[in-house]
């Protein structure tokens, strides 16, 4: 399993409208398409308006071809050209992380 990390930094005062509409609108879209919901956080302490929002994939190209069921969806077009007229994000980062031999993810696969 690989990890995408994807971490947004927002104008002061944007993010809990943007949480509000992801939540609401972009994470169904992604959840029919995506493979592992990780988790959406949000920055309490230190770099504040920041999120960070993760999921996990069987692979590369599993990601590859998940991502690409879900821009071709009407559904996430709408939502993504509705997010970019907010005009709240400043940055994105987005990582790709392979699982050290000792994480539990690694650790639980290759179990029966």
């Amino acid at each position: 399993m690989i990890l995408e990390h994807r971490m947004y930094t927002f104008k002061p005062g944007t993010v809990d409208k943007w949480v509000k509409k992801y939540e609401s609108e972009g994470l169904p879209v992604q959840k029919r398409h995506l493979n592992t919901y990780v988790g959406l956080y949000v920055a309490e302490l230190g770099t504040l308006h920041t999120t960070v929002l993760m999921w996990g994939y069987d692979s590369l190209a599993d990601r590859e071809r998940r991502r690409q069921a879900m821009y071709a969806d009407p559904d996430w077009q709408k939502f993504i050209s509705e997010v970019w007229a907010l005009d709240a994000i400043q940055k994105q980062e987005v990582m790709i992380m392979n699982p050290a031999p000792s994480s539990p993810a690694v650790a639980t696969s290759g179990e029966s």
